[in-house]
């Protein structure tokens, strides 16, 4: 077994994998950027390393910066969790051609698995089913008109790196075909450094089933059941469980031996997971995504398994001590994404300060998480807080132990998807088990969505009470890019916030602009106009207007990256635009205003 692991990842993943590697002996190694360097995950650290600022192509997908933090640490292997570089085949290159021991499958399983293309021509080899569509990258609008004249509308086109709804977009129409390319390509190089993308015919209606595998170096392939996964919002889960409550045997038996089938074709090592599209008692392969994922937490519940400890052991070249027989699936569980989104407005991110966070407790529930009382959520990462998995020995008592944690779990500070959580348990297809991934998007009320946040939302999610405040802080001092804590207590009240308002005739505060000079000046909006701000912190992704276009309401002039979503921002009313005050690429905090129109 390894001595020490470094975790090239942040969060609630990040403590995740720290926790395995605690329970086998082994020490682990942080990396942060400038926005983590008070991070969960750094706190839980045996010891950390900056690898950069806040943005993740400078920070967390800096492979060089990380490899060198791996030999500062004098750490012996790298475990890449998911997402940023985990199913970077040059990155697992990289490492195994480097004096490190890379924590999942081979560069060349992935690049085999990885890119979606590939996968699906192998997947073919291994008779699996697949959903109709192309094996080789598209680059042309051209190229996906004519998938869609041969398939028909809609489809979808899809980032190879991708995974989770990153870079997939819908093209219904020929007149959507362009825009939608552009922005699927930009979110594959943005999310996963590959622009790379395929197109497939888009289903309408399907469950997104998953299987969970492990293998090892010695020819042993297990899987460890399914997963369904097909409550999702715009693409992405929020709530996963196992097993699936429509499947019948005969299914659940062939996605299984199908998922085992392909993966041994592939020559693949470590811990996977087979992703399926099931659609009128047809299953379709979707993807493999090569790591581990977020909802592998139902999987361990339901088999006893620690899957994150067995990808350790299979890393350090140990042969699974399990047959394929041996797995038993045994009760039921259901994972909550506690996200710090706003499920009343689109699940549009949400950021702010933890003034209270008491998860819940109790019998068969488990809590996987990061964050502590008084941490900052800002808007640099994913939505994520924490993860609630619940466990019993069937659905139905899996459901009330799950209304029950829920009602428990208590966040004041920020606005989070609890509310959300708790109206799906009384929600009539998801007790059914009849949920699609469309179900969300274009069947569910949106008044309930509302009504459920009025009901079970927090009442002071922002509001300070302006009391003075004695608190220890801890401060982070840096020495050749190693990470040291101070602790200092602050006593006196807190800062005053400035507000600043939207309506006509007012000065606005807008981000400040960068100076060759260096200075700090800030651009101030004058004259009569209406400002259109920024509803949450981000990256200006594209500004979609100049000065002098005349917009109507509801028009979009800029789009904004917050959380790994793109957002965009629309004008609420119709007129001139007189000032374009970002630009694409720009950092900007809530509350800043973005254009100016008369």
């Amino acid at each position: 077994m390894f001595s020490k692991v470094l975790v090239a990842n942040r969060g609630e993943i990040a403590v995740r994998v720290m926790r395995a590697c605690k329970e086998l002996g082994v020490r682990t190694v942080a990396i942060y950027s400038d926005a983590d360097k008070n991070g969960g995950h750094v706190r839980y650290a045996d010891e950390a390393y900056n690898v950069g600022p806040a943005r993740a192509a400078d920070s967390y997908l800096d492979q060089e910066a990380i490899l060198d933090a791996a030999r500062k640490a004098g750490a012996d292997a790298i475990h890449p969790g998911y997402g940023f570089l985990a199913e970077n085949a040059e990155f697992a290159r990289n490492v195994e051609e480097s004096e490190f021991t890379w924590i999942g499958p081979s560069a060349d399983a992935m690049e085999r698995l990885g890119e979606k293309t590939k996968a699906r021509a192998l997947m073919q080899e291994a008779d699996v089913p697949v959903v109709p569509g192309t094996t080789e990258p598209v680059d042309s609008p051209e190229q996906v008109k004519e998938i869609a004249d041969e398939y028909g509308y809609p489809v979808a086109i899809k980032a190879e790196g991708g995974g989770g709804g990153r870079g997939l977009k819908v093209v219904r129409s020929e007149d959507e075909v362009e825009e939608q390319l552009e922005t699927a390509q930009r979110e594959g190089e943005a999310y996963f450094d590959n622009a790379s993308v395929y197109v497939e015919k888009y289903l309408e209606a399907p469950r997104h089933i998953e299987v969970q595998i492990l293998a090892d170096h010695h020819g042993n392939v297990r899987h460890l059941g399914e997963r369904d996964c097909s409550l999702q919002r715009r693409h992405q889960k929020v709530i996963e469980e196992a097993p699936s409550p429509a499947l019948t045997d005969d299914l659940r038996e062939r996605i299984g031996e199908a998922a085992r089938r392909g993966v041994a074709e592939a020559d693949y090592t470590n811990a996977g997971t087979v992703e399926f599209l099931v659609e009128d008692g047809e299953y379709f392969f979707m993807e493999v995504n090569t790591r581990i994922q977020v909802e592998h937490t139902v999987s361990e519940e339901i088999t006893g398994l620690d899957i994150v400890k067995w990808q350790l052991r299979v890393a350090a070249g140990e042969e699974l001590d399990f047959e394929q027989d041996d797995v038993e699936i045994e009760g039921h569980a259901i994972e909550f994404r506690i996200n710090a989104e706003k499920a009343a407005q689109e699940f549009a991110p949400a950021t702010g300060k933890l003034k209270t966070y008491d998860p819940a407790g109790g019998i068969g529930v488990r809590i996987d998480d990061a964050m502590r009382q008084g941490d900052e959520i800002g808007g640099d990462y994913d939505s994520m807080i924490a993860k609630l998995i619940v466990a019993a020995s069937d659905r139905e008592e899996c459901l009330v132990r799950s209304e029950r944690a829920l009602a428990e779990y208590d966040i004041e500070g920020i606005e989070t998807i609890i509310p959300f959580h708790r109206l799906m348990l009384t929600d009539e297809a998801f007790i059914e088990g009849e949920h699609t991934t469309k179900y969300l998007d274009e069947e569910l009320d949106r008044e309930r969505i509302e009504q459920a946040v009025e009901k079970w939302g927090p009442t002071d999610a922002g509001d300070d009470d302006g009391d003075e405040e004695v608190t220890e802080r801890e401060f982070t001092v840096e020495v050749n890019g190693k990470r040291f804590e101070v602790n200092l207590e602050e006593r006196g009240a807190p800062a005053i916030p400035v507000s600043g308002g939207n309506s006509s005739g007012n000065s606005a505060r807008a981000p400040p602009k960068a100076k060759d000079d260096g200075g700090d000046d800030e651009v101030v909006v004058e004259g009569d106009g209406e400002t259109v701000t920024a509803e949450m912190q981000g990256t200006i992704l594209s500004v979609d207007v100049e000065e002098g276009d005349e917009v109507a309401a509801g028009d979009v002039v800029c789009v904004l990256e917050a959380m790994k979503m793109e957002n965009d921002v629309a004008t609420e009313r119709g007129g001139t635009i007189t000032q374009v005050v970002v630009s694409e690429g720009e950092s900007v905090d809530m509350g800043d205003v973005l254009v100016v129109i008369e």
